[in-house]
């Protein structure tokens, strides 16, 4: 699994002008599963992310993790995060996992982050989604589960 990680003040996601998901101050996650991930990578992602420390503390230091804070996650499923660019100049798809694979495993990445207390909102699956932020920092890391 990929991830691309942005702290944000507020992020909400649209499909044909709704809103089907938003947040205030937390993590926005865009998700993306592989041919070969499974319920082990979402586990170590789920985890990974929840806990990294990249919120501010009292001194301004990157030491509070969204636990800490109280935050929310905003997950949009992105299997373009799978594209590969190296040959000619469409991407390929061809290691990302098939709809119902990903549909499967992006489901269970959000009931794990759920279960950590988290408030989870979500994009819609397979759907044109229009995506606003406002990235705080701009904070933005890349995680791949090993």
């Amino acid at each position: 699994m990929r991830a691309v990680v942005q702290r944000v003040n507020g992020a909400r996601v649209e499909v044909d002008k709704t809103i089907v998901g938003k947040i205030d101050r937390g993590l926005l996650v865009f998700l993306g599963v592989g041919e070969e991930d499974s319920e082990k990578d979402g586990e170590y992602l789920a985890n990974k992310i929840v806990h990294l420390r990249i919120f501010p503390d009292g001194e301004d230091l990157m030491n509070r993790s969204l636990i800490d804070t109280d935050g929310a996650m905003l997950v949009v499923s992105q299997f373009t995060l799978w594209g590969d660019c190296r040959k000619g100049r469409r991407p390929s798809f061809i290691r990302a996992a098939r709809p119902d694979k990903a549909r499967e495993l992006y489901k269970h990445f959000i009931s794990l982050v759920k279960a950590k207390g988290v408030k989870v909102a979500t994009g819609e699956f397979q759907e044109m989604m229009d995506v606003h932020l406002v990235n705080d920092g701009p904070v933005t890391l890349i995680l791949e589960s090993p």
